[in-house]
């Protein structure tokens, strides 16, 4: 498979780096060279996002640490409750839930304050702003985007220009994290009994080339701005038919771990963009028969973390509404994930953040091994604050 086509400005750059840097052979003396002793090592510089993680960790008690774990809607025709969820509960995060046509301008000084509010870390301001069916901000500075699957069609260089527009906007709007691109590849000739994503025309292809150079064109549009681009739903939606968030019983029997789906998201996951991956709610018959993805530590460690060697921010679908989850009780949503390599937790039910806290405290409190997954993922939610510019430097 060839690379995204985001990763070329990157390879020519260093090509020309390296170039640059190359110089004629100096001629060698002829005299022996007199004794030297050996140099010690020089102290490595002190990482500053490392420091400003370790300043912010410092000025949070566990709990709120705990709650920079989760990433909480609010109703955009009811913004208010916002503003309470961040200084009172210290959550990581805001999800801009449903549409709005309101301008980038009034959405920049709702989220200014939002900000202004934290007392720790600010938020993550999030958005699901696809195109087609699936675009939440519409006012007045936001571009009306087509579909993926008319995104994926484009000449490459209107699909950077497209991309960039995209992430240009959301930054207007001080939104920070965007919940696309979707990297589910829907086999052609399948799309109309695929619920999820090829119903609606959200994939970018049928087949993994296609879709990890449109993907990747629009996760790097967002990146240039400042705007964290997530990778959608590993290990992939495109062979179900059934829909997690409204069929209580969904499995797919054919995906396997060297199949295109996961193939999509090996090749973006280390992509410069820097993105987040975000988990299906699905069950994976031929990875994980027992349970649902997020749930796997054989899907979310040993796969996506260990053999695609992700490191960064793996956040859930939404856990509060999705109706393949309803029969697991609300804490354990939240401890089963983190306990199977998650960082964090996205619900579009406010009142079950404190119950969903309580039970990540209860465990960490009991449990010295889920205390540890709990220190790596704060930090290392934190570490991508701190890269997205949301922490002060220490």
């Amino acid at each position: 498979m060839r690379p995204a086509r985001l990763l070329a400005p990157l390879l020519a750059l260093a090509l020309t780096a390296c170039a640059g840097g190359t110089s004629a052979p100096a001629t060698t003396a002829t005299t022996s060279p007199a004794p030297t002793t050996p140099a010690s090592a020089p102290t490595p510089e002190p990482d500053p996002l490392e420091q400003a993680v370790d300043a912010a960790l410092a000025g949070l008690d566990r709990r709120a640490q705990v709650a920079q774990l989760f990433v909480v809607s609010v109703e955009l025709t009811d913004l208010s409750p916002g503003e309470a969820l961040i200084r009172e509960q210290d959550v990581g995060g805001i999800f801009l839930r449903g549409r709005s046509t309101a301008s980038t301008a009034e959405l920049a000084t709702l989220t200014e304050s939002w900000v202004e509010a934290a007392d720790g870390p600010a938020p993550w301001i999030a958005a699901d702003q696809e195109g087609g069916a699936v675009q939440a901000l519409s006012g007045e500075g936001f571009s009306a985007l087509p579909p993926a699957v008319e995104q994926a069609a484009l000449p490459p260089e209107q699909l950077a220009a497209l991309a960039s527009g995209l992430g240009s906007e959301l930054a207007a709007a001080g939104v920070t994290l965007d919940l696309a691109p979707v990297v589910d590849v829907v086999p052609p000739g399948t799309e109309r009994g695929n619920p999820p994503i090829g119903f609606y025309g959200r994939q970018y292809g049928g087949d993994p080339e296609e879709v990890v150079l449109a993907a990747g064109a629009v996760a790097w549009g967002l990146a240039e701005h400042g705007v964290v681009p997530t990778l959608k739903h590993f290990p992939g939606l495109g062979r179900l038919d059934r829909n997690p968030d409204v069929d209580p019983v969904v499995v797919d029997d054919r995906t396997t771990a060297d199949g295109e789906q996961v193939q999509a998201f090996a090749a973006l996951v280390d992509s410069p963009a820097d993105p987040f991956v975000m988990m299906s709610s699905a069950t994976y018959a031929q990875l994980d028969a027992g349970q649902a993805a997020l749930f796997s530590p054989a899907v979310v460690t040993g796969l996506l973390r260990e053999r695609l060697g992700f490191d960064g921010v793996v956040i859930t679908d939404d856990v509060g509404n999705a109706a393949a989850l309803q029969d697991v009780p609300v804490g354990e949503r939240a401890t089963r994930f983190l306990a199977a390599g998650g960082t964090l937790v996205l619900t579009l039910q406010p009142r079950d953040v404190p119950e969903m806290v309580d039970a990540v405290l209860a465990r960490d409190a009991a449990d010295p091994v889920f205390a540890a997954r709990v220190d790596d993922a704060v930090r290392t939610a934190l570490l991508a604050k701190a890269r997205a510019g949301l922490l002060p430097p220490a």
